[in-house]
């Protein structure tokens, strides 16, 4: 069965976030780290719209939460939380958070991304151009680095895809060089073109 299809099932084929039928496809929800089932979820297109761009969301819309913060999968969950506290300045999602439970685990997933922060407390990635990193990006090697503990060399011009960042360092972000995670150091790579 497919990601699509277990999703549709798990959801009566809907949007697990407002419950829209229409324009429905799978959000992974970063940083893509786990995908599949357990890191996806059936949304539609609007949603996803207003999730990966903040300056178009429209609070009144996410009311919907209301219902869909009680769903029993964690990336809904996840997704849920991270929007409550982007509108907890309108007041009502601060009701809703209050009641939200996560686990641990769920917590750091959903904390993973930064949002929640204030600008002033938020942890900036930046590269060797000071172009701004956010997990999920891709980035390429500007210089052959040695890994530590291994006798491997990561060579320059190497693509690091969807990145996973510090969430306590802004010189270090995570990622897989031949199938093997590594930690980089941000000096050493650049972002790479969204077309790339």
């Amino acid at each position: 069965m497919s990601l699509l299809q277990e999703l549709q099932d798990r959801s009566g084929n809907q949007c697990e976030l407002c419950a829209s039928k229409d324009n429905l496809s799978i959000y992974e929800v970063p940083p893509i780290s786990t995908g599949g089932v357990d890191g996806s979820l059936l949304a539609c297109s609007t949603c996803i719209e207003q999730i990966e761009n903040p300056e178009t969301t429209d609070a009144n819309r996410w009311r919907c939460l209301n219902d869909s913060m009680w769903s029993e999968y964690r990336a809904v969950k996840v997704v849920a939380w991270r929007m409550l506290n982007r509108l907890k300045k309108e007041g009502w999602p601060q009701d809703l958070l209050d009641m939200l439970y996560l686990e641990d685990e769920d917590v750091r997933f959903a904390e993973a991304t930064g949002e929640h922060l204030d600008e002033s407390e938020k942890i900036i990635h930046r590269d060797v151009n000071g172009a701004i990193l956010q997990a999920g990006d891709n980035v390429v090697l500007i210089k052959d680095l040695k890994v530590k503990g291994s006798s491997m060399v990561a060579k320059q011009g190497t693509a690091v895809r969807r990145i996973s960042l510090d969430p306590e360092n802004a010189k270090y972000i995570e990622g897989k060089v031949d199938g093997t995670q590594i930690v980089i150091i941000t000096d050493y790579v650049k972002k790479m073109a969204e077309k790339e």
